[in-house]
């Protein structure tokens, strides 16, 4: 047997509870050496907690966990470390107010006087040359994006030089051509013998880059395979135990007439923003595709009320507005979901009741417990609505998959029956069922009358779910395009700037 047939990694009978909740439940599993091995299933399967055993985050219960063929009693993350075993979360864990290059070597670093040496430095530039990921080494964490500060996780697991790392979602935030090199960098890390645990919710992705993938349902393992012998609706029907489709439900047509919720022109403002057009329709669900860095997001916290508008114009329901706050925003009928649900969107420590009642605690508020219980009857009707699980409102919504965060979080605004419903990453993070729930809830809200704006890194998503899509290029909104009519491929071309787009009013 040779070197990259060999058991790394070993889980024998391993068993792991919250509470009364059963996470994971006698898994046998093994991890060879030099392979990249997919760990998928649903929201709640038990792929996080299974790879935060494995990175010594966790305990189990009961079972045995054997590394290089050494059984690991006792195990932490340190213990980890010192064995080769290094993690990056879906939980980004980085110190904000440090530099990159700091959180790239935090606790290994060999420092004189709290600045690194050159040859740490000399190690950094040699990290981001391997991978072309952009990061600049002085720059506080605090200034990047989400999707930046995921690539400082990859690269502080790779500065560890580890034989087993374990990718928890490293992708969840990143575009197309970013995911591309990331693959890349897997593949050879795979080529000098190390192992890659790679969880994900993006199934093309699993298949293209791993080279075995195993599924766990309900803590429980299902199967392991090799990813040649599976195609894509089999990884579904073994997550979900039943066979579905796996491509976007039929773009509903649009229900006529309807009318112009929201029209923005040569919007300049925030950090990126300097000159965005684009309009809404009621009904009506409106991409907006652009690299990171683009704008998208910081021309959606301008419509939002988030950051402040500079030049332009917005006119919303027929009238000139001039957000001045979200609350102003939200009182008028213009909610939004950000990117990032944890740290801006949920409460995480509060229950799910208390969650999707914020926007109008002041109607619940009360001396006798009348208020509480409506309160709690709107937030019941709502968790049976969008099949949150579980669907006790009690329970913090800390406690929930990524998927169920998310259900709670749309839960909250669709409860106040909003005019215009922004979207940033709907679906960051959430596997492929809650995934195709989430798609068939922006559907209904369309469909209802309400105005979406979507954005996506996920082009085929954007596509997939979009009227009409408008493409953002270093602040602008550079086109407009048909998406039943275009191809990923060509989209990406023209957000690259590589050639022109058969897009209307493309600048190139």
């Amino acid at each position: 047997m040779d070197d990259t047939s060999q058991d790394i990694v070993r889980i024998e009978g391993i068993s792991k509870s919250f509470g009364p909740n059963l996470v994971l439940q006698d898994i046998h599993l093994s991890f060879r050496a030099g392979e990249v091995h997919g760990l998928l299933g649903q929201n709640g399967a038990g792929k996080s907690t299974l790879g935060k055993i494995i990175g010594g985050v966790y305990r189990p219960d009961g079972g045995a966990l054997f590394v290089n063929g050494i059984d690991s009693t006792g195990w932490t993350t340190r213990k980890a470390l010192l064995s080769g075993v290094a993690t990056i979360q879906q939980e980004l864990s980085l110190v904000p107010g440090r530099s990159v290059a700091e959180n790239v070597f935090l606790g290994i670093e060999q420092n004189r006087h709290g600045m690194l040496t050159g040859s740490l430095r000399r190690r950094f530039d040699e990290l981001e040359e391997r991978c072309h990921f952009g990061l600049k080494a002085e720059t506080r964490v605090r200034d990047l994006r989400v999707a930046e500060q995921q690539k400082v996780e990859i690269l502080r697991a790779l500065a560890r030089e580890a034989k087993v790392i374990i990718m928890d979602e490293p992708a969840s935030s990143l575009t197309a051509d970013e995911v591309e090199r990331l693959h890349a960098v897997i593949n050879q890390l795979r080529c000098e013998g190390r192992t890659v645990i790679y969880i994900t919710h993006s199934l093309g992705a699993a298949l293209a880059t791993c080279d075995r993938v195993t599924v766990l349902r309900d803590g429980r393992w299902v199967t392991t395979a090799r990813s040649v012998d599976m195609t894509e609706e089999k990884l579904v029907e073994k997550m979900l135990g039943r066979p579905t489709d796996v491509a976007y439900s039929p773009r509903r047509s649009l229900a006529l007439p309807n009318r112009k919720v929201l029209e923005v022109s040569n919007l300049i403002g925030g950090p990126l923003v300097s000159g965005a057009t684009l309009e809404v329709h009621s009904g009506e669900i409106v991409g907006l595709a652009g690299l990171v860095g683009s704008g998208r997001t910081e021309l959606a916290r301008l419509i939002y009320g988030a950051d402040k508008m500079r030049a332009g114009d917005i006119n919303y329901l027929g009238e000139q507005f001039i957000p001045r706050s979200p609350r102003d925003s939200i009182s008028r009928g213009i909610v939004m979901i950000p990117e990032d649900r944890k740290k801006q969107g949920l409460t995480l420590s509060h229950s799910v009741q208390r969650n999707i009642g914020l926007p109008a605690a002041s109607s619940f508020r009360g001396t006798t417990g009348l208020s509480n219980m409506k309160e709690k009857r709107r937030a019941e009707e709502t968790v049976s609505r969008l099949g949150v699980v579980p669907a006790n409102v009690r329970s913090a919504v800390g406690s929930l998959s990524g998927g169920n965060q998310q259900k709670v979080l749309f839960g909250r605004w669709i409860s106040t029956s909003p005019q215009l419903i922004i979207l940033d990453e709907p679906t960051r993070g959430v596997d492929v069922g809650a995934r195709l729930q989430i798609f068939g809830l922006i559907q209904d809200l369309a469909s209802s009358g309400a105005a979406i704006l979507l954005i996506s890194s996920d082009l085929e998503e954007v596509l997939g779910l979009s009227h009409r899509v408008y493409l953002m290029r270093d602040g602008r909104t550079v086109g407009e395009i048909d998406p039943s009519t275009s191809a990923v491929d060509d989209v990406l071309g023209t957000l690259f700037g590589v050639f022109k787009s058969s897009a209307s009013g493309v600048d190139q």
